[in-house]
């Protein structure tokens, strides 16, 4: 009776046993293989643009953009105004010279016919010319020193410094924008409170760290 009641207990606690599949960890172990596993998989937060850069690439396109203005609207206000109110006459170029860059000429017919002038200038350029040649001219009557060649003030040359000072501009301000957009990428998908450490750095005291189970 004694043996048959043993063998009647060990084949329950045989039956009340669960498979080693169904096994599962205890409550505390099992946090922290989670709590292991997440900082396993948890990706270093990239670096941070700083806020320096942002406005520092606003502050040079601004820039960028207003030197276009100054290389802009001067030159085509005087191209304008001597489309609509200039005077065309023939001329003849007296002396060309690069340091400082000019070109003077003078006129041979109107009622500034003998006065010697220097051509005016589009966003620093000047026509290619020598010294004996004949050109056409066209200049305010009020101010005649606002003088253009004739072809520029038909057919004014590509404006390449403004072209490239705004493509320059572009740049600045769409390089602000993208560092501003990854700034709120990264700040949104890595919050500064979730952040782990560099593990190349050392943690300077007194900081935060990601905890690796609960305390």
């Amino acid at each position: 009776m004694l043996f048959h009641g043993q063998f009647t207990m060990n084949k329950k606690k045989q039956q009340q046993r669960r498979p080693a599949d169904n096994y599962q960890l205890p409550p505390k172990a099992e946090r922290a293989r989670q709590a292991a596993a997440s900082v396993a998989e948890f990706k270093p937060r990239p670096q941070l643009p700083g806020l320096r850069v942002v406005w520092a690439c606003i502050g040079l396109g601004a820039l960028c953009a207003g030197m276009v203005l100054v290389l802009w609207l001067p030159s085509r206000s005087l191209v304008e105004d001597l489309r609509s109110r200039g005077v065309t006459v023939a001329a003849t170029v007296t002396d060309v010279d690069t340091k400082p860059r000019y070109v003077k000429v003078r006129f041979i017919q109107g009622s500034e016919r003998g006065t010697a002038v220097e051509l005016s200038e589009i966003a620093g350029m000047l026509p290619d010319a020598h010294a004996g040649e004949s050109m056409l001219v066209t200049y305010d009557p009020t101010n005649p020193s606002r003088i253009l060649a004739h072809d520029w003030v038909m057919n004014p040359p590509a404006n390449l410094p403004t072209y490239g000072t705004a493509a320059l501009a572009a740049f600045f301000l769409l390089g602000a924008v993208a560092v501003t957009l990854r700034r709120r990428w990264i700040l949104r998908t890595w919050p500064p409170d979730f952040a782990a450490p560099d593990p190349t750095r050392p943690q300077e005291p007194g900081s935060e760290s990601l905890p690796l189970s609960k305390p």
